[in-house]
């Protein structure tokens, strides 16, 4: 089996329990956890925002996995790296605003453990040294608990994705600069992945955020779990429940090319009636990838051409001035030094922004806009 659906749709705590237990009895339940085992849950906290805003795994969800694996006799801790400060009293903040808290009273731990360590891979395509926050290292097993929503640069966010929060967050700009287009960052989180092997990955598709995702979207239902032992063919799955096509998601495509998913989701071994769950209309967000067109165009005359596509074609990071507080976030967090504030809002410059779309995603007001240029909107008709 490679993935399995299960209907959930709503986030009581009976609900949680029948869905997650349905979720994983393909993959033989819990039934690998022994006594004493130490789990992680790797959740997604990328933000203080509630968890009616949709950008984080629900609370009741994780409450749910923790009483099923305290029911198996394992020590749980709950954790993540979010966009900010990787300190006690930032991460505790975030803890408390998006109302994981909760998973105490199940008897889950919070990391407290906000030390860095350096992973070493090799055999990576992109990745061969990174810092990793090191609370992963004392445990047995991690679970990927992730959220189902839009993603500026990589089009959707889901289980490989969400392994991206193992980098402490003020570094993660650092490593969008590293691997400043989207075909070198999908190999990146590829390797992140593949480096940490989840033992299960669990997709939150309750209600997942469509639009201006992954933080600034808009709530819409779709009533599911996912799951599965390979967070790559879970996420081949999802793309097909929001009707995003494989090649639209690098990270797919990365996945695809190292032959850890196969080439459409039909054949993928699945568990449960994925059909029930389509979203045919889920507003996505068009970046075309947000691929650097120069890696594409290999001969003089694509070259050549190159910068009048990057400038007119691909899609790219706008404010909405009506929406902007002038709070600087943006400029804050851009890997490329690429904004600056202009008369209290910010001014991107276009020669430097590489389009990781970090201002999009991290903007508190949701004011960041990935928006497409007219040439492209028209070529598109």
């Amino acid at each position: 089996m490679d993935v399995a659906i299960a209907p959930c749709q709503t986030y009581d705590r009976d609900s949680c329990l029948s869905a997650l237990r349905a979720v994983l009895a393909p993959f033989g339940g819990l039934a690998w956890v022994q006594p004493g085992m130490k789990i992680a849950v790797k959740t997604n906290l990328v933000s203080m925002l509630k968890p009616e805003a949709a950008a984080t795994t629900h609370p009741a969800l994780l409450c749910a996995l923790t009483e099923l694996l305290r029911g198996r006799g394992a020590e749980v801790i709950v954790g993540d790296s979010p966009g900010g400060l990787y300190t006690s009293a930032y991460v505790n903040a975030v803890y408390r605003g998006t109302g994981v808290t909760q998973v105490e009273r199940w008897g889950a731990r919070l990391n407290q453990d906000f030390s860095q360590a350096k992973g070493e891979m090799p055999d990576a395509a992109v990745m061969k040294t990174f810092q990793y926050t090191a609370w992963l290292d004392g445990c047995d097993a991690v679970i990927d608990f992730c959220k189902l929503k839009s993603h500026g640069m990589m089009s959707m966010s889901a289980a490989a994705k969400n392994m991206f929060g193992t980098i402490p967050g003020t570094m993660k700009p650092e490593y969008h600069f590293r691997f400043p287009n989207a075909r070198d960052f999908a190999d990146m989180i590829v390797d992140l992945a593949e480096y940490w092997k989840p033992r299960l990955s669990i997709v939150d598709a309750v209600v997942g955020m469509e639009g201006n995702g992954p933080t600034a979207g808009t709530p819409r239902a779709i009533g599911c779990l996912l799951a599965g032992e390979s967070p790559h063919k879970v996420d081949l799955a999802c793309a097909s429940v929001l009707g995003i096509a494989r090649s639209e998601i690098p990270t797919l495509e990365a996945a695809r090319a190292r032959g850890l998913i196969p080439d459409s989701v039909q054949d993928l071994e699945i568990a449960g009636d994925i059909n029930a769950f389509l979203v045919p209309d889920f507003q996505k967000i068009e970046t075309k990838n947000g691929i650097l067109f120069q890696d594409n165009f290999h001969t003089p005359l694509g070259r050549f051409l190159s910068p009048f596509m990057m400038r007119h074609i691909a899609s790219r990071p706008q404010v909405c001035s009506p929406e902007c507080i002038g709070c600087q976030k943006c400029a804050q967090v851009c890997p490329a030094k690429a904004i600056g504030m202009r008369r209290g809002k910010p001014k991107i410059d276009r020669r430097l922004c590489i389009r990781c779309f970090c201002c999009q995603e991290f903007c508190p007001r949701g004011a960041m806009k990935v928006v497409r240029p007219p040439l492209a909107r028209l070529l598109n008709k």
